[in-house]
């Protein structure tokens, strides 16, 4: 029952009482009996009063209460002369006042961080209590090279990614590097809020790969600088000392051919050197408008005798009509056949390449023995090999010319007997 209700109920008993005894005392004096009326109505009218002045507020209040339901902050009252009334609808009013004060300050600050996560160069990924994926903000979504649609609302563990599965293992307040794909490095630091009580998580990705390669290049180039110094004036003045002898031994052939050998070998010494030097010395690409699937073409009828004495076959996907970009032609030429050089070594004998052209990508698929775990962190890098007497320059100085071209580039083993070469133009 409403509390004006109960009000009235009461007033109305209270005064059909004392009407009644009134008439039951008084109703032998006429006199009193209507003195006593009129005090009767006298206090109905203060309880209607009354009731005005109780119940008005309450009103008041009520519809105070639907607006801020509402959220509807817009909603004041006007004073009405009185006084208690006056001090409520100024309490009121002030109370509108700060929430809509508040929550435009929360509205605004919400669209800057917002903005802020959406604009922000570092790629950020937003859980929920669950570690269900609320948002992923663009700069997260090219890191990764995934779509929103592919991750959000789905459990980070769920989402197969290489870089989100080690995310998914992360404590909150712990930071760990990721290397991915050989090339790109990420650093990854998970951190939580606290959002009602209880905590939400997000993940922040910065890409390293720019600054550990410059690093990298600085360090292994005064390596290679000193050394290509240091082997080639000593090999220059060996074989200049060697080739003077070469004339007074006319008469002894044993050691001239063992004199020969030795030129031949400091020759193979100096191109050994000069591999490494060639990484360094990388000239700038000089680019110029190419048919990548010419190009890819041209390459694989130079190497097609190889591939035919080891029993492999070369197959061809391209996509219509051919696409066409700017690159070095003499460098892409260098970065095909390196490539194709070792999906044969891996294959061996007896298998299949490959080549697959799109819009916007070069891959070179084999069925080789794969890469393993542990040998896909150090692809890239100078000086590694999984070869008996590999230098460790071949992917190296790849990696270095589709990177001046300003192409991405990656090289991993999605599945037993599929390793993928892959040029993002």
């Amino acid at each position: 029952m409403k509390l004006s209700t109960k009000f009235i109920t009461f007033i109305v008993t209270i005064h059909l009482v004392a009407g009644w005894l009134s008439l039951y005392i008084f109703k032998e004096r006429p006199l009193f009996f209507i003195v006593s009326e009129v005090f009767i109505l006298i206090s109905l009218a203060i309880a209607w009063q009354l009731y005005h002045d109780f119940i008005q507020p309450l009103k008041l209040l009520m519809t105070g209460v639907e607006a801020i339901k509402d959220r509807d902050f817009n909603v004041k009252f006007l004073k009405t002369g009185k006084y208690e009334m006056d001090k409520l609808i100024e309490v009121y009013n002030e109370m509108i006042d700060q929430l809509r004060t508040e929550r435009t300050q929360q509205q605004e600050q919400h669209y800057f961080l917002e903005k802020l996560v959406t604009t922000s160069p570092t790629g950020i990924l937003m859980l929920d209590f669950d570690e269900n994926i609320t948002h992923i903000n663009p700069k997260a979504q090219k890191l990764l090279e995934l779509t929103a649609e592919a991750t959000l609302h789905r459990p980070l563990k769920s989402v197969a990614h290489p870089v989100l599965k080690v995310i998914s293992q992360l404590k909150t307040g712990e930071s760990r590097t990721i290397n991915f794909n050989g090339v790109e490095t990420f650093k990854c630091q998970k951190a939580h809020f606290m959002d009602r009580g209880f905590p939400r998580y997000f993940v922040m990705i910065e890409e390293l790969t720019t600054e550990i390669l410059a690093a990298e290049k600085n360090a292994y180039g005064k390596v290679i600088r000193l050394m290509a110094h240091e082997v080639n004036n000593s090999i220059g003045a060996v074989n200049s000392i060697l080739d003077s002898a070469l004339h007074f031994l006319d008469h002894t052939p044993d050691v001239q051919n063992a004199v020969q050998i030795a030129i031949e070998r400091n020759d193979h010494l100096n191109q050994f050197m000069r591999n490494f030097a060639d990484i360094v010395r990388l000239p700038l690409p000089h680019k110029e408008l190419i048919n990548i699937e010419e190009l890819v073409i041209n390459i694989a009828r130079l190497m097609e005798f190889d591939a035919r004495q080891r029993d492999i076959v070369f197959e061809f996907e391209f996509v219509a009509p051919p696409p066409q970009i700017f690159a070095d032609r003499r460098q892409m030429e260098q970065v095909l056949v390196n490539v194709l050089k070792n999906a044969l070594e891996s294959i061996g004998t007896q298998g299949k390449i490959i080549f697959r052209i799109t819009s916007s990508s070069l891959e070179i698929i084999d069925n080789g023995a794969g890469i393993s775990a542990e040998a896909a962190q150090h692809l890239f890098s100078p000086f590694f090999s999984t070869k008996k007497n590999g230098q460790g320059v071949g992917l190296t100085l790849v990696r270095e010319i589709l990177l001046n071209h300003g192409f991405g580039v990656s090289l991993q083993t999605v599945e037993a007997g599929k390793t993928v070469f892959r040029v993002g133009f």
